[in-house]
Protein backbone atom coordinates (compact mmCIF):
# COMPACT_ATOMS: atom_id res chain seq x y z
CA UNK A 1 0.00 0.00 0.00
CA UNK A 2 1.25 3.37 -1.27
CA UNK A 3 1.36 6.27 1.88
CA UNK A 4 1.07 9.85 1.56
CA UNK A 5 4.34 11.07 1.14
CA UNK A 6 4.54 13.40 4.23
CA UNK A 7 3.83 10.33 6.26
CA UNK A 8 5.93 8.05 4.54
CA UNK A 9 8.70 10.53 4.96
CA UNK A 10 8.44 11.78 8.25
CA UNK A 11 7.92 8.29 9.32
CA UNK A 12 11.83 7.30 7.56
CA UNK A 13 12.79 10.46 9.56
CA UNK A 14 12.20 9.19 12.67
CA UNK A 15 14.10 6.13 11.92
CA UNK A 16 17.17 7.10 9.98
CA UNK A 17 20.32 4.90 10.41
CA UNK A 18 23.48 6.18 12.02
CA UNK A 19 25.51 6.85 8.86
CA UNK A 20 27.93 4.32 7.36
CA UNK A 21 31.46 4.72 6.44
CA UNK A 22 31.70 1.40 4.08
CA UNK A 23 32.54 1.72 0.67
CA UNK A 24 29.86 1.16 -2.13
CA UNK A 25 31.99 -1.21 -3.89
CA UNK A 26 31.99 -3.68 -0.79
CA UNK A 27 33.57 -6.91 -0.92
CA UNK A 28 31.22 -10.05 -0.62
CA UNK A 29 31.80 -13.39 0.41
CA UNK A 30 31.05 -16.05 -1.64
CA UNK A 31 27.76 -17.08 -0.32
CA UNK A 32 26.55 -13.62 -0.32
CA UNK A 33 27.61 -13.03 -3.99
CA UNK A 34 26.44 -15.72 -5.17
CA UNK A 35 22.92 -14.75 -3.44
CA UNK A 36 23.50 -11.24 -5.27
CA UNK A 37 24.36 -12.65 -8.76
CA UNK A 38 20.76 -14.96 -8.59
CA UNK A 39 18.82 -12.02 -7.27
CA UNK A 40 20.28 -9.50 -10.34
CA UNK A 41 19.32 -12.51 -12.45
CA UNK A 42 15.98 -12.59 -11.70
CA UNK A 43 15.60 -8.74 -11.97
CA UNK A 44 17.10 -8.14 -15.32
CA UNK A 45 14.71 -10.99 -16.60
CA UNK A 46 11.59 -9.36 -14.98
CA UNK A 47 11.25 -11.62 -12.35
CA UNK A 48 11.61 -8.75 -9.92
CA UNK A 49 8.78 -10.33 -7.38
CA UNK A 50 11.03 -13.40 -6.70
CA UNK A 51 14.61 -11.39 -6.54
CA UNK A 52 14.28 -9.79 -3.06
CA UNK A 53 15.78 -12.64 -1.01
CA UNK A 54 18.33 -12.90 -2.57
CA UNK A 55 19.04 -9.09 -3.25
CA UNK A 56 18.67 -9.06 1.33
CA UNK A 57 21.55 -11.28 1.80
CA UNK A 58 23.85 -9.08 -0.26
CA UNK A 59 22.20 -6.14 1.00
CA UNK A 60 22.76 -7.23 4.87
CA UNK A 61 26.51 -8.05 4.23
CA UNK A 62 27.31 -4.22 3.13
CA UNK A 63 26.22 -4.45 -0.94
CA UNK A 64 24.97 -1.01 -1.62
CA UNK A 65 24.11 -2.06 -5.16
CA UNK A 66 21.44 -4.39 -3.58
CA UNK A 67 20.37 -2.14 -1.31
CA UNK A 68 19.78 -0.08 -4.41
CA UNK A 69 17.90 -2.57 -6.57
CA UNK A 70 15.61 -3.58 -3.53
CA UNK A 71 14.45 0.48 -3.43
CA UNK A 72 13.93 0.19 -7.27
CA UNK A 73 11.83 -3.28 -6.85
CA UNK A 74 9.77 -1.82 -4.14
CA UNK A 75 9.53 1.06 -6.37
CA UNK A 76 8.39 -0.66 -9.71
CA UNK A 77 5.95 -3.17 -7.71
CA UNK A 78 4.21 -0.62 -5.91
CA UNK A 79 4.01 1.93 -9.21
CA UNK A 80 5.58 4.54 -6.38
CA UNK A 81 7.95 5.29 -3.45
CA UNK A 82 6.70 3.38 -0.42
CA UNK A 83 8.63 3.55 3.00
CA UNK A 84 10.71 0.35 2.19
CA UNK A 85 11.51 1.97 -1.09
CA UNK A 86 12.82 5.06 0.30
CA UNK A 87 14.94 3.06 3.02
CA UNK A 88 16.43 0.96 0.95
CA UNK A 89 17.65 4.20 -0.94
CA UNK A 90 18.40 5.66 1.74
CA UNK A 91 20.37 2.66 3.08
CA UNK A 92 21.95 2.85 -0.15
CA UNK A 93 23.03 6.25 -0.12
CA UNK A 94 24.67 6.01 3.20
CA UNK A 95 27.00 3.64 1.51
CA UNK A 96 27.67 6.03 -1.77
CA UNK A 97 25.94 4.98 -4.35
CA UNK A 98 24.50 7.91 -6.16
CA UNK A 99 21.60 6.52 -8.31
CA UNK A 100 19.98 6.00 -4.63
CA UNK A 101 20.61 9.81 -3.93
CA UNK A 102 19.07 10.69 -7.19
CA UNK A 103 15.69 8.65 -5.64
CA UNK A 104 16.01 10.27 -2.80
CA UNK A 105 15.88 13.74 -4.66
CA UNK A 106 12.71 12.43 -6.62
CA UNK A 107 11.04 11.84 -3.65
CA UNK A 108 11.69 14.65 -2.24
CA UNK A 109 12.74 12.56 0.92
CA UNK A 110 14.73 16.03 2.15
CA UNK A 111 12.55 18.50 1.75
CA UNK A 112 9.12 16.61 3.21
CA UNK A 113 10.64 13.65 5.49
CA UNK A 114 14.16 15.73 6.92
CA UNK A 115 16.12 12.75 5.14
CA UNK A 116 19.10 14.71 4.18
CA UNK A 117 22.75 14.31 3.69
CA UNK A 118 24.98 14.13 6.62
CA UNK A 119 26.15 17.19 5.81
CA UNK A 120 23.28 19.72 3.86
CA UNK A 121 20.27 19.35 2.54
CA UNK A 122 20.76 18.50 -1.54
CA UNK A 123 20.99 14.65 -3.01
CA UNK A 124 21.95 15.76 -6.09
CA UNK A 125 24.61 18.36 -4.91
CA UNK A 126 25.54 15.12 -2.78
CA UNK A 127 25.65 13.01 -5.80
CA UNK A 128 27.75 15.21 -7.60
CA UNK A 129 30.41 15.79 -4.83
CA UNK A 130 30.99 12.03 -3.97
CA UNK A 131 31.24 11.37 -7.70
CA UNK A 132 32.88 13.63 -9.32
CA UNK A 133 36.42 13.39 -7.96
CA UNK A 134 35.92 9.43 -8.93
CA UNK A 135 35.36 10.29 -12.11
CA UNK A 136 38.24 12.94 -12.34
CA UNK A 137 40.12 10.07 -11.03
CA UNK A 138 39.65 8.06 -14.59
CA UNK A 139 36.59 5.84 -13.36
CA UNK A 140 34.37 5.17 -15.95
CA UNK A 141 31.23 4.13 -14.05
CA UNK A 142 31.27 7.35 -12.23
CA UNK A 143 31.83 9.12 -15.73
CA UNK A 144 28.49 7.73 -16.84
CA UNK A 145 26.37 8.71 -13.18
CA UNK A 146 27.18 12.51 -13.77
CA UNK A 147 25.43 12.21 -17.37
CA UNK A 148 22.13 11.41 -14.72
CA UNK A 149 23.74 13.73 -12.17
CA UNK A 150 24.54 17.30 -14.11
CA UNK A 151 20.63 17.01 -15.07
CA UNK A 152 19.70 16.78 -11.26
CA UNK A 153 21.59 19.15 -9.80
CA UNK A 154 20.38 23.01 -8.74
CA UNK A 155 21.46 24.47 -12.41
CA UNK A 156 20.86 21.92 -14.69
CA UNK A 157 24.37 21.69 -17.29
CA UNK A 158 23.25 19.87 -20.39
CA UNK A 159 26.68 20.29 -22.30
CA UNK A 160 28.21 18.90 -18.85
CA UNK A 161 26.20 16.31 -19.31
CA UNK A 162 26.89 15.37 -22.71
CA UNK A 163 30.82 16.05 -22.10
CA UNK A 164 30.84 13.28 -19.18
CA UNK A 165 28.83 10.53 -20.97
CA UNK A 166 31.03 11.22 -23.72
CA UNK A 167 34.27 10.66 -21.79
CA UNK A 168 32.71 7.61 -20.41
CA UNK A 169 32.55 6.26 -23.52
CA UNK A 170 36.17 6.84 -24.38
CA UNK A 171 37.21 5.29 -21.15
CA UNK A 172 35.37 2.50 -21.96
CA UNK A 173 32.10 2.55 -20.64
CA UNK A 174 30.19 0.15 -23.41
CA UNK A 175 26.94 1.31 -21.06
CA UNK A 176 27.72 5.12 -22.48
CA UNK A 177 28.78 3.72 -25.70
CA UNK A 178 25.31 2.36 -26.35
CA UNK A 179 23.63 5.37 -24.69
CA UNK A 180 25.54 7.76 -27.32
CA UNK A 181 24.12 5.47 -30.45
CA UNK A 182 20.73 5.75 -29.04
CA UNK A 183 20.85 9.63 -28.45
CA UNK A 184 22.17 9.55 -32.30
CA UNK A 185 19.38 6.95 -33.38
CA UNK A 186 16.41 8.81 -31.73
CA UNK A 187 17.32 12.58 -32.72
CA UNK A 188 15.99 13.16 -36.23
CA UNK A 189 16.50 17.08 -36.15
CA UNK A 190 20.82 16.98 -35.85
CA UNK A 191 20.73 14.70 -39.23
CA UNK A 192 19.62 15.54 -43.21
CA UNK A 193 18.80 12.38 -43.42
CA UNK A 194 17.65 9.35 -41.90
CA UNK A 195 20.86 7.49 -43.45
CA UNK A 196 22.75 9.96 -41.82
CA UNK A 197 21.15 9.62 -38.50
CA UNK A 198 21.60 5.81 -38.29
CA UNK A 199 25.21 5.72 -39.56
CA UNK A 200 25.88 8.26 -36.76
CA UNK A 201 24.00 5.41 -34.35
CA UNK A 202 25.82 2.66 -35.63
CA UNK A 203 29.27 3.72 -35.03
CA UNK A 204 28.51 3.98 -31.50
CA UNK A 205 26.02 1.03 -31.67
CA UNK A 206 28.73 -1.01 -33.14
CA UNK A 207 31.43 0.37 -30.12
CA UNK A 208 29.43 -0.92 -27.69
CA UNK A 209 28.22 -4.23 -29.69
CA UNK A 210 32.51 -4.88 -29.69
CA UNK A 211 32.93 -3.92 -26.09
CA UNK A 212 31.09 -7.26 -25.67
CA UNK A 213 27.70 -5.03 -24.65
CA UNK A 214 25.00 -6.91 -25.31
CA UNK A 215 22.06 -4.31 -25.88
CA UNK A 216 24.84 -2.86 -28.37
CA UNK A 217 24.93 -5.74 -30.13
CA UNK A 218 21.02 -5.86 -30.39
CA UNK A 219 20.52 -2.50 -31.55
CA UNK A 220 23.54 -2.73 -34.21
CA UNK A 221 21.66 -5.20 -35.26
CA UNK A 222 18.33 -2.97 -36.06
CA UNK A 223 19.98 -0.66 -37.62
CA UNK A 224 21.88 -2.39 -39.94
CA UNK A 225 18.57 -3.76 -40.91
CA UNK A 226 17.50 -0.99 -41.46
CA UNK A 227 19.70 -0.19 -43.88
CA UNK A 228 19.54 -3.21 -45.50
CA UNK A 229 23.02 -4.35 -44.50
CA UNK A 230 20.88 -7.62 -43.83
CA UNK A 231 23.58 -9.88 -43.46
CA UNK A 232 25.59 -8.29 -40.92
CA UNK A 233 22.60 -7.88 -39.12
CA UNK A 234 21.86 -11.66 -38.83
CA UNK A 235 25.35 -11.96 -37.49
CA UNK A 236 24.77 -9.23 -34.51
CA UNK A 237 21.62 -10.62 -33.62
CA UNK A 238 22.97 -14.16 -33.46
CA UNK A 239 25.50 -12.77 -31.13
CA UNK A 240 23.12 -10.69 -29.23
CA UNK A 241 21.10 -13.64 -28.59
CA UNK A 242 24.49 -15.73 -27.38
CA UNK A 243 25.38 -12.69 -25.10
CA UNK A 244 21.60 -13.81 -23.25
CA UNK A 245 19.53 -10.67 -24.79
CA UNK A 246 16.27 -11.94 -24.54
CA UNK A 247 15.56 -10.14 -28.16
CA UNK A 248 18.11 -11.61 -29.83
CA UNK A 249 17.13 -15.02 -28.56
CA UNK A 250 13.53 -14.42 -29.60
CA UNK A 251 14.62 -13.18 -32.85
CA UNK A 252 16.59 -16.75 -33.45
CA UNK A 253 13.19 -18.37 -32.52
CA UNK A 254 11.07 -16.62 -34.33
CA UNK A 255 13.16 -16.53 -37.94
CA UNK A 256 13.34 -20.25 -37.75
CA UNK A 257 9.12 -20.17 -37.93
CA UNK A 258 8.31 -17.25 -39.70
CA UNK A 259 11.20 -15.97 -41.57
CA UNK A 260 8.30 -13.98 -44.85
CA UNK A 261 6.01 -12.60 -41.90
CA UNK A 262 5.59 -9.14 -41.54
CA UNK A 263 7.85 -6.79 -39.70
CA UNK A 264 10.56 -9.85 -40.14
CA UNK A 265 13.50 -7.75 -41.08
CA UNK A 266 15.63 -8.81 -38.97
CA UNK A 267 15.13 -12.38 -40.64
CA UNK A 268 16.58 -11.63 -44.26
CA UNK A 269 19.95 -13.34 -44.08
CA UNK A 270 18.49 -15.93 -41.55
CA UNK A 271 20.03 -19.28 -42.37
CA UNK A 272 16.70 -21.98 -44.00
CA UNK A 273 14.21 -21.95 -41.32
CA UNK A 274 13.91 -25.05 -39.18
CA UNK A 275 10.56 -24.63 -37.16
CA UNK A 276 10.81 -27.07 -34.47
CA UNK A 277 14.12 -25.26 -33.43
CA UNK A 278 12.64 -22.44 -33.09
CA UNK A 279 9.65 -23.61 -31.42
CA UNK A 280 12.01 -24.79 -28.74
CA UNK A 281 13.72 -21.62 -28.80
CA UNK A 282 10.17 -19.87 -28.06
CA UNK A 283 9.51 -22.80 -25.52
CA UNK A 284 12.91 -22.38 -24.27
CA UNK A 285 12.57 -18.68 -23.32
CA UNK A 286 9.13 -19.13 -21.69
CA UNK A 287 10.59 -21.68 -19.44
CA UNK A 288 13.53 -19.47 -18.04
CA UNK A 289 11.56 -16.26 -18.67
CA UNK A 290 7.64 -16.53 -18.06
CA UNK A 291 5.83 -13.75 -18.56
CA UNK A 292 3.14 -12.19 -21.02
CA UNK A 293 6.04 -11.36 -23.61
CA UNK A 294 7.09 -14.72 -24.15
CA UNK A 295 3.66 -16.29 -23.80
CA UNK A 296 2.61 -13.68 -26.84
CA UNK A 297 5.48 -15.38 -29.01
CA UNK A 298 4.11 -18.82 -28.22
CA UNK A 299 0.46 -17.66 -29.15
CA UNK A 300 1.67 -15.56 -32.56
CA UNK A 301 3.75 -18.12 -33.93
CA UNK A 302 1.64 -21.14 -32.72
CA UNK A 303 -0.57 -21.35 -35.63
CA UNK A 304 2.56 -21.53 -38.36
CA UNK A 305 3.97 -24.79 -36.80
CA UNK A 306 2.09 -28.63 -37.10
CA UNK A 307 1.78 -30.86 -33.83
CA UNK A 308 5.14 -32.92 -35.36
CA UNK A 309 7.09 -29.66 -34.86
CA UNK A 310 6.46 -29.08 -31.72
CA UNK A 311 6.56 -32.57 -30.64
CA UNK A 312 10.48 -32.32 -31.65
CA UNK A 313 10.74 -28.80 -30.48
CA UNK A 314 9.63 -30.27 -27.04
CA UNK A 315 12.59 -32.85 -27.28
CA UNK A 316 14.52 -30.25 -28.83
CA UNK A 317 13.92 -27.61 -25.67
CA UNK A 318 16.60 -29.07 -23.01
CA UNK A 319 19.58 -27.22 -25.72
CA UNK A 320 18.32 -24.18 -25.07
CA UNK A 321 17.70 -23.72 -21.62
CA UNK A 322 20.38 -22.77 -18.74
CA UNK A 323 22.70 -21.23 -21.35
CA UNK A 324 25.28 -18.65 -20.25
CA UNK A 325 24.99 -16.16 -19.71
CA UNK A 326 21.16 -16.37 -18.76
CA UNK A 327 18.31 -14.55 -20.41
CA UNK A 328 18.18 -10.94 -19.30
CA UNK A 329 16.05 -7.67 -20.55
CA UNK A 330 19.23 -5.45 -19.67
CA UNK A 331 17.09 -3.27 -18.01
CA UNK A 332 18.39 0.46 -17.30
CA UNK A 333 19.83 0.89 -13.88
CA UNK A 334 18.33 4.12 -13.42
CA UNK A 335 15.42 3.64 -15.47
CA UNK A 336 11.80 5.18 -15.56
Amino acid sequence: MLLPRTVLLATLASVLLTPLTLPSAWALDEEAQAAKEEGMRLYNAHQRSKSPPYLEIAAEAGDAEAMYYLGEVDRLRHMGLTQAALDWYHQAAQHGEPYAMLRLFDGGACELGDVCPENGDDWPQEALELTLPQAEAGDPEAMAALYYIYYYVEDPDEEEALAWLNRAAEAGDAWAMNTLGKRARDDEDAYESETAQLEAAEVWFRRAAEAEYAPGMNNLAVVLGRLDRHEESWEWITRASEAGHINGRGWLGACNIEPEGEGMNLCHSAPAPEPAKGWAILSAINEEVPGTSSERQLRVFGESVTPEQRAEGKRMKEEWLGLEPPLSYFPEKFGP
